[in-house]
């Protein structure tokens, strides 16, 4: 999965800002918010709130998000599990394992893990 040929995934030309909403319904469905979200997103990327929002408001493409990231947690290599039938550590492509990487932990949240399980703190 990623790249085919000269073909990319849909999901990498994806603004964040367009899949956002839907992880932070998924999240509040169960009683989370979208604080927990943003942590969970500066957590696995290292950007500050600020930045965060900047990518969401210019609509920042997926791709780009985390070619930019500041800072990516080297913890974030713990994230085991499948999402969307996909065994997120077996992912090769280096993008879209990062963006199942975040995929989990809104799957996570959404379970009602304890933060500190999700931001592999214990």
């Amino acid at each position: 999965m990623g790249q085919t040929g000269n073909t990319k995934h849909r999901i990498y030309t994806t603004s964040v800002a367009s899949v956002y909403p839907q992880y932070v319904r998924k999240v509040e469905r169960k009683g989370r918010t979208s604080v927990e979200v943003d942590e969970i997103i500066r957590w696995l990327t290292g950007y500050s709130e600020k930045a965060l929002e900047c990518h969401l408001t210019e609509e920042t493409d997926f791709e780009t998000f985390f070619a930019q990231a500041p800072n990516l947690n080297p913890d974030r290599r713990l994230i085991t599990g499948v999402v969307c039938g996909v065994r997120v550590e077996d992912v090769e492509e280096p993008t879209m394992r990062e963006i199942r990487y975040l995929d989990k932990l809104v799957d996570e949240l959404a379970k009602g893990r304890a933060m500190e399980r999700i931001l592999r703190n214990s």
